[in-house]
């Protein structure tokens, strides 16, 4: 049975290596009969969220801000499983990433007990160096929080220029986890 899978990708780099890494995945996920969106959230108009906790009060447009958030909201919400791509930025996710899935928090409150949807997860990071236990801290317990469950995680270190990721095996890996997705 094929799946809904959103890629939030927030690297600033279209060409970079975390990208590579998500298209490899996105042709697995495809071959298998997948539906891949994947939205570049720093290309996009992505405000901060202001804690208001006045959302929810439409399914349709959730968040009190109006903004490129509108674009996701749809998607994230029929998605079965939901990519979060980033590079290693000081030990954690970018900032992109971040305060975009920290605005995913309207949709929780569409509900009168603030549960966000139950989906499947994949982490995919690229990063300079090999240090990943922050990043992985943070994904393990939000996981753990949101009652989501990991499909499995793509770490690449080793690559810190667009291109460096060539010929890596992590490329193979992130294409063989998208095709195990059925």
């Amino acid at each position: 049975m094929s799946k809904k899978i959103v890629i939030l990708n927030g690297s600033p780099r279209k060409n970079g290596n975390t990208s590579a890494l998500t298209a490899e995945f996105k042709k697995g996920a495809e071959i298998s009969g997948n539906t891949v969106t994947e939205f570049f959230l720093d290309s996009m108009n992505i405000n901060g969220c202001k804690g208001c906790c006045c959302g929810g009060k439409n399914p349709e447009s959730p968040c009190v801000q109006k903004d490129d958030m509108e674009k996701i909201y749809p998607v994230y919400k029929e998605a079965d499983i939901v990519v979060l791509a980033s590079p290693l930025y000081y030990w954690t996710i970018s900032g992109q990433l971040k305060c975009a899935f920290d605005r995913l928090f309207a949709v929780a409150e569409c509900n009168s007990d603030y549960s966000n949807p139950i989906k499947d997860s994949v982490l995919i990071m690229a990063a300079e160096g090999n240090g990943f236990e922050e990043s992985l801290y943070w994904y393990n317990n939000l996981e753990k929080h949101l009652g989501w469950k990991s499909l499995g995680k793509i770490l690449c270190g080793g690559v810190m220029n667009i291109g460096d990721i060539s010929g890596k095996p992590e490329l193979n890996d992130a294409f063989e986890l998208g095709k195990s997705i059925n």
